[in-house]
């Protein structure tokens, strides 16, 4: 009666998962790249088809990044490039890029031709940072296979099954004489 009147213990409170700050930055990097996304998709009458088809592209390769990382992880260094890229490197000069006057817009502008160079670079960047990535899960996935092979290739005297030291019939009982 007393835990109900609150003379009895206190009720515990169950402890709440604690929160990976990685897994937070890694889902926060993916809805950066969404609202980049959408960004690029309401400046699409503005943007020359060069630069759309760019930023789409890039969009697409910084969407493939995150999901990586989630799934495989990578370094410190690779998150925080990639959070650069995602949250300043891209939306940082689209942004200056569209806050030109129209004029500059144009297919053939040198703001355009300097803002597809930047892209291309960045482009290339992520394609290289994708590819450590991977290659960083290839070459654990063969250290661990080089690890089982090392761990169960010796012969481990405790794992084995032990010969008896002479043949034993099997129909016999131990200790009993053999009759036809």
């Amino acid at each position: 009666m007393g835990g109900r009147f609150g003379g009895g213990a206190p009720v515990p409170v169950p402890d709440r998962p604690a929160v990976d700050p990685v897994a937070q930055e890694i889902a926060q990097m993916g809805a950066s790249v969404d609202s980049l996304r959408a960004a690029v998709r309401r400046s699409g009458s503005i943007l020359p088809p060069v630069l759309t088809s760019q930023l789409r592209h890039l969009g697409d390769l910084m969407r493939d990044a995150v999901a990586d990382i989630q799934i495989r992880g990578c370094s410190t260094e690779q998150r925080v490039l990639l959070n650069a890229m995602i949250c300043d490197y891209v939306p940082t000069p689209l942004q200056s890029y569209l806050a030109l006057p129209p004029a500059h817009h144009e297919e053939e502008s040198s703001a355009t031709f300097m803002f597809a160079e930047q892209l291309a670079t960045l482009e290339q960047t992520l394609a290289d940072l994708l590819n450590q990535i991977r290659i960083g899960a290839v070459e654990e996935l063969s250290t661990h296979g080089r690890f089982l092979a090392d761990k169960f290739s010796a012969q481990d005297v405790s794992l084995q099954l032990q010969q008896p030291v002479s043949e034993r019939d099997p129909l016999r009982l131990e200790g009993q004489p053999w009759h036809h």
